[in-house]
């Protein structure tokens, strides 16, 4: 008898220890959700800036990361050339 109520208990505190790490994983998959679509609209955006076409995919992508990351402080793009 008391290995019952002792399984029920068990899983009552699994339970209940699921529903706490879903639950703090809620932030963090809609911050990733976010970051995942500034990323794909940033991408979008640089392919078609007309003075970033010389660029090649990995340029693209590491300027769309700094972007989302806000690591991008000027306003205005600078290219090797402009340097």
């Amino acid at each position: 008898m008391t290995t019952n109520s002792l399984q029920k208990a068990l899983l009552g505190v699994i339970g209940l220890g699921v529903s706490c790490i879903a639950i703090e994983l809620l932030p963090v998959s809609r911050k990733a959700s976010y970051w995942n679509r500034c990323l794909d609209n940033t991408v979008k955006w640089v392919n078609e800036a007309a003075n970033l076409k010389g660029w090649n995919k990995q340029a693209k992508e590491s300027l769309a990361v700094g972007v989302c990351n806000g690591a991008v402080y000027e306003p205005k793009l600078k290219t090797s050339a402009e340097q």
